[in-house]
């Protein structure tokens, strides 16, 4: 596949960028055409992260997928999600069949400020939503500590 030129069109005095955008067009179409779909499954799923006072809860879309096809890991302090969606429909109507499928792998990991302890996550599959819970160490909980906000300006020293 060949770069985009700014110069190889004769139209450049009249329209100076129209040559340039179509190319640019062309080449973004190209590579779009060689990705995955992200419509399929394949790719990132989209991740809600949110943190309570005692664990970092996770949410994420993932429609389609079975539990069985999901995997969920801890590295160090980065949580994995990861698996293969396979969907497959068949139809059979008057004098015409048709049969798709549609396989893509996903991956997405997370870093947590901190590295959990054995036993402190749990996932729970529901609806097509994967939902995961990482219990913080006690004494991170313990160490989280509010601090007064006093109005007015500070004293003098």
């Amino acid at each position: 596949m060949k770069l985009p030129s700014l110069w190889s069109r004769s139209d450049f005095t009249t329209e100076p960028f129209k040559a340039f955008r179509k190319e640019m067009e062309d080449w973004f179409s190209e590579i779009d055409k060689k990705l995955p779909s992200l419509s399929l499954g394949a790719g990132v799923p989209a991740v809600n992260v949110a943190e309570t006072n005692k664990a970092i809860e996770i949410t994420a879309e993932l429609p389609g997928v079975e539990e069985k096809d999901i995997k969920v890991s801890v590295e160090g302090n980065q949580l994995v999600v990861s698996g293969e969606k396979k969907q497959e429909s068949k139809r059979d109507e008057k004098n015409w069949h048709v049969e798709e499928r549609s396989f893509g792998s996903f991956y997405r990991s997370t870093s947590l400020p901190f590295t959990p302890e054995d036993g402190a996550i749990e996932a729970h599959l529901d609806k097509g939503v994967l939902h995961v819970t990482v219990k913080k160490p006690e004494e991170i909980v313990k160490a989280a500590k509010t601090i007064e906000i006093k109005t007015g300006a500070p004293p003098q020293t």
